[in-house]
């Protein structure tokens, strides 16, 4: 007999759901992340260079801590970078950021990190400083 209460519940069905909604708050986020002023984007890409560049290099190809390069990022998913960036990584120099940055500003420096907007020479935008 059919029963539409365990129809609803199969396990494949729910485990497409969630993953349905994984991915569009995952697509949702890089969306906002671009949303925020320039002057805001324009901080946030001196924040990378300068204090992330501390430990990353200059260039963001490696120092005391890995490269940032979207080369070396590969194969590395946004929400992976984007835990990584809030809450550090224990034992590490990498430190915890999500009580000085707002989601959407971390949503940022993913995106600037794996992006075009950074290439072997740096970050493409130049930043006055």
């Amino acid at each position: 007999m059919y029963n539409p209460v365990v129809s609803w519940l199969n396990p494949y069905r729910l485990l497409g759901l969630v993953l349905m909604s994984l991915l569009l708050s995952v697509g949702l986020a890089s969306a906002d992340a671009l949303q925020l002023n320039s002057e805001r984007q324009r901080e946030l890409e001196y924040l990378l260079k300068q204090d992330c560049g501390s430990c990353h290099g200059m260039r963001l190809k490696g120092g005391l801590g890995p490269s940032l390069l979207p080369e070396a990022l590969a194969g590395k998913p946004d929400i992976y970078l984007k835990q990584v960036i809030s809450l550090g990584l224990p034992g590490t120099a990498m430190p915890p950021w999500q009580n000085l940055l707002s989601e959407q500003e971390i949503d940022y420096l993913v995106y600037l990190i794996t992006s075009q907007a950074t290439t072997q020479s740096g970050i493409v935008v130049e930043v006055k400083e």
